[in-house]
Parts: structure tokens; C-alpha cells; sequence
């Protein structure tokens, strides 16, 4: 027997089909061991010693495995083919040997870059020992993150109250946001004018051209910079006669843009789909470990992180097959199409991310997926297809008018652009997060026109525009400037994405990245103390050199050794910081952030309340605020952003009291106010409602909570949906449940607010419940009719059909729970209960009520068959539940 270890049981499920019985395959779920989470782990006075540890659940894994080898006469190592996936393996291998199972078992490392037959085959065909070189890269980046998060993030709990930690790229990432932010608060709008003629030909064909040069000087976008400037050349044009200058066409082709990366396909899905990169992920996963399509077990989708743009021979050539068949023998160019990576180092990639199978088209595949994982397919299919396309054909026109008015000439500009060949245009074209002014001048065909034919004026529009400042970062954009700089690598940028949003650093508001004010401190604060390491330039060189440590050209100690010489030293230089030279540089550098200029002028940092002091940042035990340098003769504060400096903005009068009802922004947020005085009665804004979108009824609805929802169905006690210290929530009684980002507090129905308490109080909202969906998530229709749909049970998550509901395994989240996923357990589950019904009630006839209930049985029917013991036991029932979830989780 061989037995073979991949990350996780999806995975293990479908490579198990293709080997057959000579081969045992079994999951590690992902890593087995890691840094222990405490100081030390890293020890560089040890020559970067390093200690891992194994928890409880990976330690059982770890159990098993070592079970399984003790059998096996070969043990293969297949774990994804990527750095992470040979660490992965490397610390299965030395957990083994700790234990001292091995023996003399060959050991053997497989990768493949999709989860095929033929793929699978192939792999074990052609084995290799684990590369020691992507695994000293793998140490050095993870002794890099420790080193640096857990002796940084102790300097900044000193200094800088709020801020949680700090990590090596993810401070990087958060600078270019905060670095983007203070371009937009510092920009300072220009204005400018553009004149744009309303044409006619001698046949009366009509066209717009746009005011370019006049009296021998070009023109350009910002040069008309008053409305008297452009007055002046309006009045030039309505005296002028116009004719033709120039007419010059010229072909042009577009190339279909290469099969995607990690960082492209996050783009893309973020621009078309709306995912963020981390569900992109999530759903490029599941499509790659393989999904049921017709009774076979396939993946669907090559390896997911990669920052290659190749792809196979035989991919290509299926590709223009299926380009051919669908699309006719124009569409496919006469060679094959060949990319290369742009990736200084692109040591992750294999190939780029395409179908496993390009005949299987997204039609097909949507029968057998969710609707987000058909979306993406779909997107990766098209792209892959376009990329090996013919190029669009165009012709762009251009044609110059000479304006003659008296002795002045103006000069103007039509341009027109028009499709000849659509090529890979008709499948696929490129979104963009901005778009770039005046793109779309060249869209569109011009009249026909020759030299010297007179040209007749419609009506001029002359516009006034102002500059904008850049657009802040979506985490498309973001990904793309990461990838551009070469911050991080493809495994990193959905994580690096996710630390930010979790901290607190930055926020999502309508698909753009917006700092918080702790995200900025941070950053003000690196920058002052720490520049080298948020410095664009040496984040990038240390990636590299880890790129050259897993190409074995330089070891990776001597790598630590360097960096740790310069980090150490630069930590022990803030030792002596004084809490004034902390404010001092975080005040220059936040300036325009905390001090904006006053419309009607003044001293930005001067008091509005004593009109004598000066405003600067504090910082106090929450976190940084504004306070008065007149202090405590002047008790001014307000939050960082100067909305409370103008006061707090009134709504309205509340209807039953006749109190004032406004809105205000204090030291823990936004909130609003009925009254004032003793009196008054506060409610905090739910997170992410901007201060500036209430309304009176809004607040009123927020003053009146917390509000009665429902009657509890057991107590007949209300249910109260309220907001607290934590978020939202709904309680009874002593029993609180926090309500999800989908829940609305002030909308949350009495359904919804009974599932959640009752989730709580059975004691699903720990441990395996924890993992719960929101009750009653129809997730399709079942083959024999009827909905399918996902549950937060008493005893953890699980799917419904009618009568029949099966448990999720822990491998399987209800948030992402599938169709394909659901029908198997829920067809294991009516066949074991329709085989064993007979035998439960034999054995309740031999054995005691307390031994009826087999391992096997339902936990539903266990806990259900010591209810009336727990009603003559009251004292005892606490217990009795927490031992319930412990033996279903032990049943699955």
C-alpha cells in the first residue's frame, strides 16, 4: 500500500479515484505545525533557531498519518507545487521522523499543477526528493514575518496606543494606501477650459473636433486655464471658415492579453465579479481540488497561485481547436501563442491559470458548480480562449481642420477609431478600475473627408473642468501596484489584503481602500522611525533575495543574519523614544490629515474652543486624539478627523419629546444624540454608515434600540436586537449573539433573531457551530425535487432535505457549502437511517435507554433521548449540552 498526503480532503477525495486501491490518500488539512506563538520562537543569538509546535487538532492528524505509515510501504508526498505546498511536506516529514515511523519507508515528493487523471499519473511517474531550497525560502520568510511582527509590534504598543502590529509587507501595503490618501488631501484642484466644434462635411455628415493648436502652438489638456482665455478662442472660431488640413488612416491591431496570474485573476474578478481577492481564492481553490461532473471526479482549473503566463502545448492546442469549432478558422492566429512572465523571479509559477479541459465549456460546468465558482470559470475560460486568438484589427482616422479667423489660425483635431477585425475582442476585453480621461475621444467612425473640402460649424461648447486628485486604491489596484513594486508574492496578496481589513487599518467603501485614522498614525510613525522597512525599494530587494535563497544562490541564514543586524539595531534606537518626539513627527507628517485648511480661513491648529491654543495629537490609553496645548485650563478633544471641530450637524427634533436630535463624532465613534445633560441618550452608528447619510428616522429607529424582536419559543421571554460595546447583537435574557455584516440591526426579523439566540444558547456559536451559516441558505434544488438548504444547527452547521439533514464534516464551511457538496452526505444520511432503524430498536430492546444510541446514531436522536433525564436533572443539563456537540463532532 503507498500512501500519499495532499493538503486537504477535497482534494484527497478526488486523486483517491484515480489511483485505485494500491494507494491510500489522506489529508493533512493544511499546515501541521507552526511557529509557536510566543516570544522566542525565533531565536537569533541561536543562529535562528526556530520552534514549531503542533496543536491539538493537527496533532491527531499527525496521529493518524503516522497510523497510516506504519502500514504503507512507500509514502508520497503530493502537497501543491508551490513553496508553501514543499513546506508543507517538509514539516509532515519531520514530524514523522520525531516520531520515529519512518523506518526505512521511501520517502517521495510528486507536485502537479492540475488535478487530473492523466496529471495525477504523470506526477507519480515521475518523483523527486522535497527541494531544500524552496524550503530554506519558506523559513527565511516566515523567521523574516516573526522577527519583525513580534519585536516591532511591542514597540508600538509603548508608543503608539491602538495600533495592534505590524508585519513586513503588510505595513508596505498600508503605506501605498495612507501614501495615497495624503495625495488626495493635499491636492489642490486646477482649473482648465476645452473647446469642443460641432462639424458638418460638404455632404452634411456631422463630427465634433476638439481645439488643439492655435498661432503656431500646440494646445494641450490644461493650457486653456480661464474662462477669459477660452472666451477669446470662442470668439475666434464662431468668425472662422474651416476646411479640411489633413486626412491620414492608419491600421492598427490589439493583442489579446495573456492567460491569467494570481494577481491578474484577482484583478479581473474584483472589476467584473465584485469578489474581494480573498473569495477569489476561496472559489479558485474548490474549482482545482476538483468537482463531481457526470459520476468522475475532475479539477477543473490548473493550480491557482502562479505568476506564470504560459501554458501547455496540449492546452494550446485544445485551445484553438475550441477557437476553431466555435468561432470559425479566422479567429485562430496562424502560430500558436507564446507568453512569457513579466516576474523578475517567477520561481511559483507553472502555468498560467487555466481550464483543466478548454472543451468543457462554462455552460456545462454551471450544472455542477455554484454561481459564484460558475462566474469565475467562466472568467477564466474566456481569458484563457481569448489569449489564443487572432489580434483585433482597427483603423484609427485622424483629420485636421485649419480654422482661419482673420490673421489667426486655430488648429483642431477629430480622431475616430473603428473595428475591422474584432478577433479576441468578441470573446474578451479588459476591465479598468479608472478610467483615463478622454479614452474614449478615438471610439467611433469619422465621415468621409478629403483635403482642401470646406467644412461647416454647428455650435461650439466651450466647458470649464477641474483636475482630480488620484483615486484611491481598490484592492484590484492595489494588487496591481504590489505586483508592479514587487511587494509580496501571489500566495500573499489576499492575506496581506485581509490583515489590513481585520486590524482595522483600512476600510472597503464601495470598492475602495480608505485608511483609518490608526492606520495612518501607524504609518506616520514607521515612516519616521522606521523608514528602511516601508521603504518600496528594500521590501522589494528582500523578496528578491528570497527568490535567490530558493534558487540556492545565498543561504538563507546568512539572509537573517544581514536584515537582523540593521532591525535589531533600529529597534533598540526607539528604547529612549520620548513620547514628545513621537507626536512631534507624527503632527508634521499628519498635518493635512488632522489640520485641514478652514474654508473661511484661519489657523488650522488653532483651539475653536479657548481661541488661544494650539490643537495636536495625543495620545491617551485608546488610541491617538486631538486635544488643546492649553490643557487643563482647555479640556477641548475631538477624534482625529475634524468633523466635532465644526460641531455636531442637527437633524431634527425628536417627534414625542421635542429634543434635539444630532449627529456627533466622539473618541470611540459616530453617533447620535436625543437631548442633552444628564438627560441625553447616546447610540453608537452602525459600522461602516457614514456620519453624513443619516437621517432623523434613522436615528430616531437607532435611539429607540434596543427594540423587541420576538418572544423566545421556549421562555416566552423578548428577544431585544440592540447595539453594544462589540456591534450589534440580539439578546435574551443573559444570552448575547452578535449579529453578522448581512444582518441589519434596526431590520433584523423575529426568524432570524430566534435562530441566532437558539445557536447560541445550544452552544453553536462555539467550536464546530461556530463555523454556522445563516439559517435556512437554500443552496439548490434537489434531483428528487424539493430545496436544498444549509443550517446553523444545535450541534453545528448542516444541510436540509425535507426530513433529511446530514452534518458538515469540518472540511466543509456552510458560508461556501455547494449543491455537489450537500447530495452525497444527505444521500449517506437517508441510507443510514433507512438501513438502521430495525437495528436501533433490536438493540433498545437488549440494552439500556442509555446504551441505545450508537456512535453512529444521529446526534439529534442522542440529545433528543436524554431530554427527559436533563427535565428531572435540571442541575445536570448545562453539562448534558456541552457533552452533546463534543460526541456529534466525534461522529463525523
Amino acid at each position: 500500500m503507498k500512501l500519499v498526503i495532499v493538503e486537504s480532503p477535497a482534494k484527497a477525495k478526488t486523486i483517491n479515484k484515480y489511483l485505485g486501491s494500491d494507494y491510500e490518500v489522506v489529508a493533512s488539512f493544511g499546515h501541521i505545525r507552526d511557529l509557536e506563538n510566543k516570544d522566542g520562537a525565533v531565536d537569533p543569538s541561536d543562529d535562528f533557531a526556530m520552534k514549531w509546535e503542533i496543536d491539538a487538532k493537527s496533532s491527531k492528524r499527525v496521529s493518524e498519518i503516522a497510523a497510516s505509515v506504519k502500514s504503507a510501504d512507500r509514502l508520497i508526498l503530493a502537497t501543491d507545487p508551490d513553496r508553501e505546498g514543499e513546506a508543507i511536506s517538509w514539516h509532515i516529514l519531520e514530524a514523522l521522523k520525531a516520531r520515529r515511523v519512518l523506518k526505512d519507508t521511501p520517502v517521495e515528493r510528486v507536485t502537479f499543477n492540475a488535478i487530473t487523471k492523466d496529471a495525477i499519473k504523470e506526477a507519480m511517474a515521475h518523483p523527486r526528493e522535497i527541494d531544500q531550497a524552496l524550503v530554506d525560502a519558506y523559513l527565511a520568510r516566515r523567521a523574516l514575518d516573526y522577527l519583525v511582527g513580534f519585536t516591532l509590534s511591542p514597540v508600538l504598543w509603548r508608543k503608539l496606543p491602538g495600533a495592534r502590529s505590524a508585519g513586513r509587507v503588510q505595513s508596505v501595503a498600508l503605506r501605498l494606501v495612507c501614501d495615497r490618501e495624503r495625495e488626495i488631501e493635499t491636492f489642490v484642484p486646477r482649473e482648465y477650459w476645452s473647446i469642443l466644434a460641432h462639424l458638418k462635411t460638404a455632404a452634411g455628415a456631422a463630427f465634433t473636433a476638439r481645439l488643439v493648436g492655435a498661432d503656431g502652438k500646440k494646445i494641450t489638456r490644461l493650457d486653456i486655464g480661464t474662462g477669459a482665455e477660452a472666451e477669446d478662442f470662442k470668439k475666434a472660431l464662431v468668425e472662422a471658415s474651416y476646411k479640411v488640413r489633413s486626412v491620414e488612416a492608419k491600421p492598427a491591431k490589439r493583442h489579446p492579453y495573456p492567460p491569467f496570474t494570481t494577481s491578474t485573476l484577482q484583478q479581473e474578478a474584483s472589476r467584473k465579479l465584485g469578489f474581494a481577492p480573498a473569495r477569489t481564492m476561496q472559489l479558485a481553490q474548490r474549482l482545482y481540488e476538483g468537482v463531481e461532473l457526470g459520476g468522475e471526479t475532475v479539477g477543473l482549473i490548473t493550480y491557482m497561485r502562479t505568476d506564470g503566463v504560459d501554458m501547455a502545448p496540449e492546452a494550446i492546442a485544445s485551445a484553438r481547436r475550441v477557437i476553431g469549432k466555435d468561432y470559425g478558422d479566422r479567429y485562430v492566429p496562424q502560430a500558436p501563442r507564446r507568453y512569457q512572465s513579466k516576474a523578475k523571479n517567477a520561481q511559483e509559477a507553472h502555468e498560467a491559470i487555466r481550464p483543466t479541459d478548454l472543451a468543457r465549456s462554462p455552460r456545462e460546468v454551471a450544472r455542477y458548480v455554484d454561481a459564484e465558482q460558475a462566474k469565475l470559470y467562466e472568467l477564466i475560460w474566456v481569458r484563457t480562449l481569448a489569449s489564443q486568438m487572432e489580434s483585433a484589427e482597427l483603423e484609427r482616422t485622424t483629420v485636421d481642420i485649419e480654422a482661419k479667423a482673420g490673421a489667426r489660425t486655430l488648429d483642431l483635431r477629430a480622431t475616430g477609431q473603428v473595428v475591422k477585425f474584432d478577433g479576441f475582442l468578441r470573446l474578451y476585453q479588459e476591465d479598468r478600475d479608472d478610467p483615463v480621461a478622454g479614452e474614449d475621444d478615438e471610439e467611433g467612425r469619422l465621415p468621409a473627408m478629403k483635403q482642401g473640402e470646406p467644412i461647416s460649424r454647428e455650435k461650439l461648447d466651450v466647458s470649464q473642468h477641474f483636475t482630480e486628485p488620484p483615486p484611491r486604491y481598490s484592492e484590484a489596484s492595489l494588487v496591481k501596484k504590489m505586483e508592479e513594486l514587487g511587494i509580496g508574492r501571489p500566495s500573499t496578496y489576499a492575506s496581506v489584503l485581509a490583515v489590513l481589513r481585520d486590524r482595522r487599518y483600512v476600510n472597503l467603501d464601495k470598492k475602495k481602500l480608505i485608511p483609518s485614522d490608526i492606520g495612518m498614525i501607524l504609518t506616520a510613525f514607521l515612516e519616521s522611525f522606521f523608514t528602511r522597512y516601508v521603504e518600496f525599494d528594500f521590501t522589494a530587494a528582500l523578496e528578491e533575495d528570497l527568490d535567490r535563497v530558493s534558487n540556492s544562490e545565498i543561504d538563507w541564514k546568512t539572509l537573517l543574519r544581514r536584515f537582523w543586524e540593521e532591525f535589531s539595531a533600529a529597534i533598540d534606537g526607539t528604547k529612549e523614544l520620548r513620547t514628545t518626539q513621537v507626536l512631534d513627527a507624527l503632527n508634521e507628517i499628519m498635518g493635512p490629515h488632522v489640520f485641514p485648511q478652514k474654508a473661511e480661513g484661519g489657523d488650522p491648529r488653532g483651539c475653536p474652543k479657548c481661541n488661544q491654543g494650539q490643537l495636536s495629537l495625543k495620545l491617551g490609553k485608546f488610541g491617538a486624539f486631538i486635544g488643546c496645548s492649553n490643557y487643563p485650563e482647555c479640556n477641548f478633544t475631538r477624534q482625529l478627523s475634524a468633523t466635532e471641530a465644526e460641531g455636531p450637524r442637527v437633524l431634527g427634533e425628536d417627534p414625542d419629546t421635542q429634543e434635539e436630535i444630532s449627529v456627533r463624532d466622539g473618541r470611540y465613534g459616530p453617533y447620535v444624540q436625543r437631548g442633552d445633560g444628564k438627560e441625553r441618550k447616546m447610540s453608537s452608528l452602525p459600522k461602516g454608515t457614514p456620519p453624513d447619510q443619516v437621517t432623523l428616522e434613522m436615528a430616531i429607529a437607532l435611539l429607540s434600540l434596543p427594540r423587541e424582536v420576538a418572544k423566545h419559543p421556549e421562555s416566552g421571554d423578548p428577544i431585544k436586537a440592540g447595539i453594544g460595546r462589540f456591534g450589534p447583537y440580539v439578546q435574551h435574557g443573559k444570552v448575547y449573539a452578535s449579529l453578522s455584516k448581512d444582518d441589519d440591526v434596526l431590520s433584523i426579523g423575529p426568524n432570524r433573531a430566534i435562530d441566532l439566540i437558539i445557536a447560541k444558547e445550544s452552544g453553536a456559536g462555539r467550536g464546530g457551530g461556530g463555523r454556522g451559516a445563516p439559517a435556512g441558505r437554500e443552496i439548490g434544488q434537489h434531483p428528487d425535487g424539493g430545496p436544498v438548504t444549509v443550517h446553523a444547527g444545535r450541534y453545528g452547521p448542516y444541510v436540509k432535505h425535507g426530513s433529511v439533514n446530514a452534518t458538515l464534516p469540518k472540511s466543509l464551511s456552510p458560508e461556501t457549502v455547494t449543491l455537489e457538496d450537500a447530495l452525497p452526505l444527505l444521500a449517506a444520511r437517508a441510507e443510514a437511517s433507512g438501513k438502521k432503524k430495525p437495528a436501533r430498536k433490536a438493540a433498545a430492546k437488549k440494552a439500556p435507554a442509555k446504551k441505545a444510541a450508537t456512535k453512529k446514531e444521529p446526534a439529534e436522536k442522542k440529545a433528543a433521548a436524554k431530554k427527559p433525564a436533563a427535565k428531572k436533572a435540571p442541575a445536570k443539563t448545562p453539562a448534558a449540552k456541552k457533552a452533546a456537540p463534543k460526541k456529534a463532532a466525534a461522529s463525523e
